[in-house]
């Protein structure tokens, strides 16, 4: 049996990490901006396990990509008015950004570019 992969790892483990931080949002951004980043959070880790078995995966991973800067943008935002504290921010922030590299040597590596 195959192991998971490593980004799909991390993911899950963010997701987890991230539904619970959304929870606790004051209620003036949990309609919005909780259920935003839930939602892209998921659909993420939706696309990472569809790109696991897909025969053409570039375009579920550039799809992933872009999904990656949005949900920076809104946990950015989201730092800036304050439900997400700086250390949060900060955690939050450096996961994504492992993610992205990850991501990255995925896409590379389909195009003949990577290891």
């Amino acid at each position: 049996m195959t192991s998971e992969p490593a980004l799909l790892v991390l993911w899950y483990d963010l997701v987890k990490w991230l539904s619970q931080k959304t929870e606790k949002f004051p209620k003036r951004v949990r309609f919005t901006l909780s259920i935003r980043i839930d939602n892209l959070a998921l659909d993420i880790m939706e696309r990472l396990t569809e790109a696991r078995y897909a025969r053409s995966k570039s375009n579920l991973l550039r799809e992933v990509s872009g999904q990656l800067d949005r949900l920076r943008l809104l946990l950015r935002l989201c730092h800036d008015l304050g439900p997400l504290d700086h250390g949060a921010y900060r955690h939050v922030s450096e996961k994504l950004d492992e993610a992205g590299r990850m991501l990255g040597g995925w896409i590379k590596s389909l195009d003949g570019r990577g290891p």
